[in-house]
């Protein structure tokens, strides 16, 4: 946890100080003996931690109330010094236009004070440490599916280790250039697994960078899942290297969207890696792409995915211009996630659902944009090639030998424009746009009534969004036995 920082406390009580604006809180410091079961007069706050750690649970009992004079919190487990942390609720609108109670006004001055909470009419905005750059390692362009929808063009062109390790150098050099934390590389495809040798040489590389520099390093193979083997798998569980795999529906719902090359069906194959993967210890997250093919099927994907204790998340399609036939209508999507949500109110995980369960939308904190395409994404294809977004792979801007592909990146003009949310006119009065940042621009951009303008899929954000959310509550009140 990082060092936490006390609130400043204001001599006088002023019943007449406003206080409005966008609140993000990482995480929470309460003194056991403060604490108050069941109370809702918030004494308990000593601190709040401005490190920016992923949403997880502690042994805590967290219980936050939407309560204009404070919060409310339960709690019976102390950690060292009588303290207990608690991670909380990273984001909500806090509007108390008359503070009832000199705590409420104490507690929003020290929000205040610390830059955690922001007026409501002001552009500025909540500062986070610097995020990892994600290197997209396109390892090959050979693939033995033919999926409905995807975007990456096909040939016989593998990355070779050489050109790996130079993307790797690439990659450290602008992350040590701007401060990163750390790198994140996705093994992408094509079908990765189809160059193995590469991906091990390119890992066996990155972690003798990441030692160098002291960067952090996370890792994560993209597959298909018809090509894992034993062996394979074993490597990943072994070597760290997290795994992610397309699984859009149960026998024909992810048959008709993912074929093989040859015309067949790949569910069986996949359905036996998965199960491949959990007997060796190793547990991948499912990617379900949402298309008007499958969303009628999202509850039996669901159900696969909370009986076997896996997380996943449902991306909705993001068409070429000749796909626009796979996109679903936003009443089509509704009634498709909430289907899913029942299996996961019914099954209730033991994880939270608040990052990448709903497409573009991430509950863990506020951000203004929507990915990293333009910002802090390299994605680089066999040959070396660096582009903005892997959706736009053959867009080259720059290679893996420049400099500093990342200044290249965020200079260029070219293609679609990644900016903030707070750019975006027809999101300003929206109560979540620091949580989808205005959904996919490239998909945006695609499609002549939208241009620049929000996502397509807006109406199904805000819609679901707070039922996303009310199952969430209901969920962590189960987990905790509250």
């Amino acid at each position: 946890m990082g060092k936490d920082t006390a609130l400043q406390p204001i001599d006088t009580y002023n019943p007449c100080r406003q206080w409005t604006g966008h609140l993000c809180v990482q995480k929470l410091r309460f003194h056991s003996s403060r604490l108050q079961s069941g109370g809702m007069d918030g004494d308990g706050i000593i601190a709040i931690s401005r490190q920016n750690e992923e949403y997880a649970m502690s042994h805590s009992r967290p219980l936050l109330f939407f309560a204009p004079q404070a919060y409310g919190i339960e709690s019976d487990c102390a950690c060292a010094n009588g303290f207990v942390d608690a991670p909380a609720k990273c984001y909500y609108e806090f509007d108390c236009a008359c503070a009832t109670s000199i705590i409420a006004d104490n507690i929003a001055h020290g929000l205040a004070t610390l830059g955690l909470l922001v007026p409501a009419d002001s552009t500025a905005f909540i500062s986070h440490p610097s995020p990892l750059l994600t290197l997209w390692l396109h390892i090959t362009a050979r693939c033995n599916l033919r999926c409905a929808y995807c975007y990456a063009p096909k040939s016989n062109t593998d990355m070779s280790p050489a050109i790996g390790r130079a993307a790797l150098e690439a990659a450290f050099r602008s992350a040590q250039i701007r401060t990163f934390r750390g790198i994140k590389i996705k093994y992408a495809g094509g079908e990765p697994t189809l160059n193995l040798p590469t991906v091990r040489a390119v890992h066996a590389y990155a972690q003798e960078l990441a030692a160098k520099t002291g960067l952090g390093l996370r890792e994560v193979l993209l597959s298909n899942g018809t090509l894992l083997t034993s062996e394979t798998l074993r490597w990943l569980r072994d070597e760290g290297i997290r795994l992610s795999i397309s699984l859009d529906g149960i026998g024909e719902a992810h048959n008709r969207q993912r074929a093989s090359a040859g015309g067949g069906g790949s569910f069986s194959l996949v359905a036996e890696s998965i199960e491949r993967a959990l007997a060796l210890g190793l547990s991948p997250h499912l990617s379900v792409t949402v298309t008007a093919y499958n969303v009628g099927h999202l509850a039996e994907v669901a159900a696969f995915a909370l009986e076997r204790g896996l997380t996943f998340n449902l991306n909705f399609v993001r068409p070429a211009p000749e796909q626009l036939g796979l996109m679903p209508t936003s009443e089509q999507l509704i009634a498709g996630v909430r289907s899913a949500l029942v299996e996961i109110e019914r099954r209730s995980p033991p994880y939270p659902l608040m990052v990448g369960l709903l497409d573009r939308c991430d509950l863990s904190a506020p951000h203004r944009y929507p990915c990293g395409a333009g910002l802090s994404y390299l994605v680089v294809n066999p040959q070396g090639g660096v582009a903005r977004c892997h959706m736009e792979i053959e867009r080259e801007v720059c290679t893996v030998w420049d400099e500093d592909p990342l200044e290249a990146i965020r200079e260029t003009e070219a293609g679609f424009n990644n900016g903030p949310v707070d750019e975006k006119e027809t999101c300003q009065d929206c109560l979540w746009r620091y949580i989808c940042a205005g959904g996919c621009p490239l998909l945006a951009r695609r499609l002549p009534s939208r241009d620049d303008g929000p996502s397509p899929y807006c109406d199904v954000y805000r819609t679901l969004l707070p039922e996303l959310l009310q199952i969430e509550g209901v969920h962590i009140l189960k987990i905790h036995n509250i």
